[in-house]
This record gives structure tokens, C-alpha cells and sequence, in this order.
């Protein structure tokens, strides 16, 4: 352990040395300090929200992700291209012992950097708030300040009403003559219509929503809940509001309580339900009235769920760095393990590369779906095939699996409403970003590093 802590100590050093370190302290500061003082709210905790919070976390995190790719490829690839490694690689020390040194120093590095980014955005947020109205700053400690869990219901199988529909619309063509069946669009179209008529609520009509909340504690069961909620129409026009009824508490019960909120459509809306509303079996249970003249589409994913408080903001803006330096310590696996093979300049292209197709995955999704590589053609009414197909669909499906896998941890949007970052999906990250996906690219870094001839690596000799 004493030689892996020398490395990561060399690699500190080599790092101060380098004037990107410099650079990047100079744009986080800009980025923590500057840009608030540039950019001015309007006065509401949502603006401040998004200009202190959002904004300030979202740059640090990018500006860090950047520089660790970059640092990661250059402390490894130009040391062995300098001829510096061929020195270190003589002495009584493993190459994994090297990698796994350097691997964190940087990870210490960005540890270092994080923390007091964080610090200095934590104590902006707490002295900013403060020049808010008293309205606002309620808004700031009961939604956003504070660290709010959620808890939604199970959502149903769809999948047996989705195979017997499927069939039915096949037996349907056949009869009716077609001669090409798409089964990835005939399986996209079912799909789409029966979780429509799952989560559609037309006029007239309701539907209702039961949470289990009997696993919380006591303590957290007897106090008000925060419902939150998410909804669309047909009417193209935002700024149309809607009637709302809402039933809480157990049915035909003279506890029930009746709620009207007026609501508008595609945006996050919340509104408190009474203390002590759950039945015998400690069920939190919603019903919704539709009075309006339009149909109301809850989405499965965001469109309902009940938020509870489960923890203070500071422990929560805690929880949220360490998974960005989750994120971090992955980038520098994937830096390292390209320069253990490639020269900086590859190594360098090879990761911006694969860091732009990340951000791609609109597209990925896109090509999965349809299930070929071939865009829409509106003369034979559906897509193409190509001979491609059977290489990058598989391929964009992996890609798209492995992305959704750390996509879903986003602190930033956790963070900027309030929502709770819970230890377990904290160890979460822990699991499938560093030790999953991190430890794969650390093992094959590691092995080409150890594999790699280092008298001929420098090319010039």
C-alpha cells in the first residue's frame, strides 16, 4: 500500500506541475464564484435554484469530467512517451501497483477540487437565500433546502396485454392482406396504446393511487405528506390551467379529505395531504376526479408519487458530491486504460469520442427502437433494412444499456428539487459506477499496462 500512496503522491506532484491543474482551479472558481455574480435570479426560489445550484453544480462537474479524462490520459501516456515510466518500471513495484497509484492520485485530485467547490457553492446558496423574500425563502426550506424521499406505485406488467395485442394486430394484417410485418413498429404501436389507456384519465372520469407506506417509521407515517404530480393534454397551450379533485384517506371514510388544486399540464406540481389519512394496513390511498373538458395522461415514470422528509439538505448536498466523484473516478478509469495502450493524442481523441456518443443517446435509443439503422421512408410507409443492422443494433443496444446504467444517477436534478439521495441509491452509484463499470475499465487498463513493451513505446528510437 506504502508504494501505491508514493504513486498517487508522484502523481499529485505531476499534476501541480501542469498548468491545465492551474487553468482548472481558475474556471472553478469563475464557475462557483463568477457566474453566480454574473447571472442574476428574478427573485423566486426557482430562478435562484437554477442559477446557484443547477448551473454552478453542472459547470464543476463538467469542468472536472473534462479535465480528469484529460489528466488520466497524460499522467500515464506521456510519462511512458517521456521515458519517465521506463524509470519507475525498474524498481521493486508492480505496473498494477503503478496504474492503481495513479488511478488515485486523480481520484484524490478531484476528491480535493469537489469539496471545496462544494463548500464554496453550500455557503453561496445559505448567504444568497437569505436576500430572498420570506415567501421565497419558505418555498427554499419546504421544497428545495431539505432532502424529500419518494414512493410510487408498483407499476403494473404490461407485457401479457402487450403479446395477446400483438397477436391480435398481427392476425388483423394478415387478414388484411399485408405483405410486410414490421414486428419492432407493431410492438412499439401496441405498447404505446396500451400504457396510454393506463395512465390516460379522459372527462368525467378518475382514477386513484395506492402507496404502501407502512414500512417508514411511525414518526414519518404521522406527519403530512407532499404529493407531486405531472400531467398532459391535447390543448397546445401551457398556460391553460386545470380543475383538480383529489380524495385522500381511506374510501367511505368520514377521514377522507377532499382537496381542489388548479393545476397546469406538463410541469411538476405539488400539493400537502393531512396528517394521518393512511388506512389499517398503513395505505396512503389517492383518489383523482377529472372534471375538465380534456383527457389527462399521468406518465408511469414522474407522473405521480408521494415525497416524505428523510433528511436534512447539507447531509443530502453531501451525498450528491460524492456521486459526481462517482462519475469522476469512472472517467479516470476510462482515461488510464486508453493511455495504458495508446499514445495522449489517441488516448485523448479516443475518450472525447466515446464521451460525445454518450450524450448521443436520443439517437442510440432511436436506431433500438426502430430496430435498423435506415430512416423513416414515407413512400412504403415504414423503415428499411440494412445489412449494417445486424452489427450496430446489437452494438447501439450495449451501449444504451450501459449508459442508462449510470444515466439514471443525476444529483443535479436531485439536488435542485429537493429530492432525497439515499444511501442505498448512493451505494448504488458505488456498485455500478466505480466498482462495475469502473473496475472493468481498471482491470483492462491494468492488463494492457502490464502488457505493454515499454522500451518501444516512445516510437522514436
Amino acid at each position: 500500500m506504502k508504494r501505491i500512496l508514493a504513486i498517487a503522491g508522484l502523481t499529485w506532484k505531476s499534476a501541480f506541475r501542469y498548468r491545465l491543474f492551474w487553468i482548472l482551479a481558475a474556471l472553478l472558481g469563475a464557475a462557483v464564484v463568477g457566474l453566480p455574480l454574473l447571472l442574476k435570479d428574478d427573485g423566486t426560489a426557482k430562478g435562484f435554484v437554477q442559477i446557484l445550484l443547477t448551473y454552478t453544480l453542472s459547470a464543476v462537474a463538467t469542468l472536472l469530467g473534462i479535465a480528469t479524462l484529460w489528466l488520466s490520459c497524460g499522467t500515464l501516456a506521456r510519462d511512458i512517451e517521456e521515458c519517465q515510466m521506463q524509470m519507475v518500471a525498474v524498481k521493486p513495484i508492480r505496473r498494477w501497483q503503478v496504474w492503481l497509484g495513479k488511478w488515485l492520485g486523480i481520484l484524490g485530485l478531484n476528491a480535493l477540487l469537489l469539496a471545496l467547490s462544494g463548500a464554496a457553492i453550500f455557503i453561496l446558496l445559505q448567504w444568497r437565500a437569505g436576500h430572498l423574500p420570506p415567501a421565497e425563502q419558505k418555498i427554499l426550506r419546504d421544497e428545495i433546502f431539505v432532502a424529500r424521499a419518494s414512493l410510487k406505485e408498483r407499476a403494473p406488467d404490461f407485457q401479457p396485454q402487450i403479446d395477446k395485442d400483438v397477436k391480435l394486430r398481427v392476425a388483423q394484417l394478415e387478414q388484411s392482406g399485408a405483405a410486410d410485418l414490421n414486428m419492432a413498429e407493431i410492438r412499439k404501436q401496441v405498447s404505446e396504446e396500451v400504457i396510454a389507456a393506463h395512465t390516460t384519465v379522459p372527462p368525467g372520469y378518475g382514477r386513484f393511487w395506492v402507496i404502501d407506506v407502512h414500512t417508514l417509521p411511525q414518526r414519518t407515517q404521522d406527519e403530512p405528506f407532499q404529493v407531486r404530480v405531472k400531467f398532459q393534454t391535447s390543448n397546445p397551450n401551457a398556460d391553460v390551467t386545470y380543475d383538480t379533485y383529489w380524495i385522500v384517506g381511506p374510501p367511505n371514510s368520514s377521514r377522507a379529505a377532499t382537496i381542489h388544486e388548479v393545476l397546469p399540464q406538463d410541469s411538476f406540481q405539488e400539493f400537502q395531504v393531512p396528517a394521518r389519512l393512511l388506512d389499517d394496513k398503513g395505505r396512503l390511498i389517492i383518489d383523482f376526479f377529472n372534471p375538465n373538458d380534456a383527457s389527462m395522461v399521468f406518465p408511469i415514470e414522474d407522473g405521480f408519487e408521494v415525497l416524505y422528509y428523510e433528511n436534512s439538505f447539507l447531509v443530502n448536498f453531501i451525498r450528491g458530491l460524492l456521486v459526481i466523484l462517482c462519475w469522476l473516478a469512472l472517467l479516470a478509469a476510462i482515461g488510464m486504460a486508453a493511455a495504458s495502450q495508446l499514445t495522449f493524442p489517441v488516448a485523448a481523441f479516443v475518450c472525447m469520442a466515446a464521451l460525445l456518443i454518450s450524450l448521443s443517446n436520443g439517437t442510440l435509443q432511436t436506431v433500438v427502437d426502430q430496430g435498423t439503422i435506415t430512416t423513416y421512408n414515407s413512400t412504403t410507409g415504414g423503415y428499411g433494412h440494412s445489412l449494417l443492422d445486424p452489427v450496430f443494433v446489437p452494438l447501439f443496444t450495449g451501449a444504451l444499456k450501459i449508459i442508462k446504467l449510470v444515466e439514471s444517477f443525476s444529483p443535479v436534478d436531485f439536488l435542485s428539487t429537493g429530492r432525497s439521495i439515499t444511501w442505498g441509491l448512493l451505494g448504488l452509484a458505488v456498485a455500478q459506477i466505480v466498482l462495475l463499470l469502473g473496475g472493468f475499465f481498471c482491470a483492462v487498463g491494468m492488463i494492457l499496462f502490464s502488457r505493454r513493451e515499454l522500451a518501444t513505446a516512445q516510437g522514436n528510437t
